[in-house]
């Protein structure tokens, strides 16, 4: 079925055809999430101009205005120190912390606010632990839209919540988890008058499929594998979606299997697919010190095990103190600053090599999500600190330090 704007929504459950307008998140017929399609004619028609997401404006949705603060064109770094210790010997990081609002939230919701504009929203609203509502927040100022932000209480790193106030969103606390935020958002949204850009929204999710594009295009090939965190799961599974359509348009002629990563205290979705399950078990009280997948019930777990299990991939659990080592590992050894839950993809690594996962000279792409300036709170140890006095040698109080 086609649509004037040349793309439809589709539910991944019942497969029913939508077309696209400002109310609609899920399915009208059974509630399921969905997805954009495109007409075959876009994949045989596609050209890259510019730099950036909408340097790939010829398979993302069309908008009449581009409400963009230059997100994209992240750096991709072979990082050789760090694929040494852990015996891989084409390891890349692409890091997402170089985005304007320091995560890769920018990518989907540059695409997702254009789109709000065009289907005349006039307030904008999503849950939040912390990075979508710094993006969101940003974003919707750029456009000048109102811009309203349902918190964790209590749950949030300080530098996310930081970034939101600055923006000029209003903040309203939940006496609760992420989940409970989500939920009383959804409840709501038709009294309160916005347009939800969490990702339940697929249009969010275009906008992150093009992580997958320049991975493509920085390698100059497809990598063997590509290795994501995983919290409400969206961005995994828009990762796979771009690699797909990738080969669609027969630019590619392989697709990377991929790795989902999540904190032990919050992992249904890696639980669910190592015990071969067809449906997760929510976490109710998820824990993990990576706020941003401090997830425990996801929206998008039947895309991401989806795209697990097409891929040939797997998913793995890794505990906070493998998190916070890999942390500082990347740092230390690469001078890339994430925050947990994007150091997140490296402990998993760090774990599947010591299992024998890999052979060790695949090319491997790890998918560091947020900066580290992001969760300015935690505690980054051991670390050399020295405290002279007025008129003291510096040189021999290091000497006896180091």
């Amino acid at each position: 079925m086609e649509y004037q704007d040349g793309e439809a929504l589709v539910c991944m459950d019942c497969g029913a055809t939508h077309e696209p307008e400002g109310g609609l998140l899920v399915c009208g017929k059974c509630g399921g999430l969905l997805e954009v399609a495109y007409p075959r004619s876009v994949f045989r028609s596609v050209s890259f101009n510019g730099r950036g997401v909408w340097r790939y404006r010829s398979i993302l949705p069309r908008v009449e205005r581009t409400v963009t603060l230059g997100e994209g064109d992240t750096p991709l770094v072979k990082v050789e120190r760090l694929g040494e210790s852990l015996g891989l010997r084409n390891l890349y990081v692409k890091f997402e912390g170089a985005n304007p609002t320091g995560s890769f939230k920018d990518r989907g919701m540059t695409v997702a606010v254009s789109i709000a504009l065009k289907f005349h929203a006039r307030s904008v609203a999503c849950a939040s632990t912390g990075n979508t509502s710094a993006s969101m927040s940003a974003y919707a100022a750029r456009a000048g839209l109102r811009s309203i932000v349902f918190l964790p209480d209590g749950y949030v790193a300080p530098g996310k919540l930081l970034q939101a106030v600055a923006h000029g969103s209003t903040i309203v606390r939940v006496r609760g988890n992420f989940d409970e935020a989500l939920k009383t958002l959804l409840s709501h949204r038709e009294e309160l008058g916005v347009y939800v850009l969490n990702s339940v929204n697929p249009y969010r999710v275009e906008g992150q499929k093009t992580v997958a594009f320049e991975i493509w295009e920085g390698l100059n090939r497809t990598p063997d594998f590509v290795v994501y965190p995983v919290g409400n799961a969206a961005n995994i599974s828009s990762g796979w979606k771009g690699f797909k359509e990738l080969v669609e348009a027969g630019l590619a002629d392989s697709k990377p299997r991929m790795i989902g990563v999540q904190a032990e205290g919050a992992a249904p979705i890696a639980k669910a697919f190592l015990r071969g399950e067809e449906a997760i078990e929510t976490v109710e009280k998820p824990e993990t010190v990576a706020t941003a997948i401090r997830i425990g019930r996801p929206f998008s777990w039947k895309r991401a095990l989806k795209a697990l299990r097409d891929s040939r991939g797997t998913a793995v659990t890794v505990s906070d103190g493998e998190i916070l080592r890999a942390q500082v590992d990347l740092a230390r050894m690469e001078g890339l600053f994430a925050e947990p839950a994007g150091a997140a993809p490296v402990a998993g690594l760090a774990r599947l090599s010591k299992q024998g996962f890999f052979k060790g000279d695949e090319t491997i792409v790890a998918v560091v999500t947020g900066h580290g300036l992001k969760d300015p709170s935690v505690n980054i140890e051991p670390y050399a600190e020295l405290i002279i006095h007025p008129g003291e040698n510096p040189a021999e109080a290091l000497r006896k330090l180091l």
